[in-house]
């Protein structure tokens, strides 16, 4: 992913994902820096302004608006990026020592919506 240079889109999406599912519990300071790290990884400090933008307008509502803005912008991308996105946040979730049944289920719910939910539970699997 980083070898190519990445869409202004493509680094929203990235963002809003690992941002909608941090969110779902409340934010919190270890969260925060890993959502900081990834725009310093991407360059993409507008794209994490525009992310937190997003979910602040309704948090009520920003995981299923997030949904459908992913599922246009993701959806139509190739499988193993589909992939590759949801495994950056399962990776994220992991660094921050724990995945709540809530951030699973979000991940699940889009990976169904990609079409990569088998993909998805055998990568976590394997990084058991």
């Amino acid at each position: 992913m980083t070898s190519k240079v990445m869409t202004s889109d493509e680094k929203k999406a990235i963002l809003l994902l690992k941002s909608v599912i941090f969110h779902y519990h409340g934010l919190d300071k270890e969260e925060q820096q890993i959502l900081d790290s990834t725009a310093e990884r991407f360059d993409a400090w507008e794209e994490l302004k525009w992310a937190n933008d997003f979910i602040s307008l309704d948090y009520y509502t920003a995981f299923e608006r997030a949904r459908e803005y992913l599922n246009e912008v993701v959806g139509n991308l190739d499988k193993e990026t589909r992939l590759n996105y949801l495994s950056m946040v399962w990776e994220a979730n992991n660094a921050k020592g724990y995945v709540t049944e809530m951030e699973a289920t979000a991940m699940l719910k889009l990976a169904k919506d990609w079409s990569v939910q088998k993909e998805l539970m055998m990568l976590v699997r394997k990084k058991k």
